[in-house]
């Protein structure tokens, strides 16, 4: 049960906190879109190389 506000400034002040809050949550989810980002880049490159790999092979199946 939360405290009511009962002057302006106490609205203010109230309103500034939970500006600060959701400030420290964007922060911390752009840290983690950066991190899954990252990732996301290794995953695409891990399955460029395989399908460049079966290519080759196909390839080199067809020349020969």
């Amino acid at each position: 049960m939360a405290i009511e506000p009962k002057t302006t400034r106490e609205h203010i002040v109230s309103l500034y906190g939970h500006i600060k809050g959701v400030k420290k949550d964007i922060n911390h989810m752009h840290g983690g879109i950066h991190k899954l980002g990252g990732k996301i880049d290794k995953i695409y490159w891990v399955l460029l190389a395989a399908v460049g790999s079966v290519a080759i092979l196909l390839l080199e199946r067809f020349i020969a």
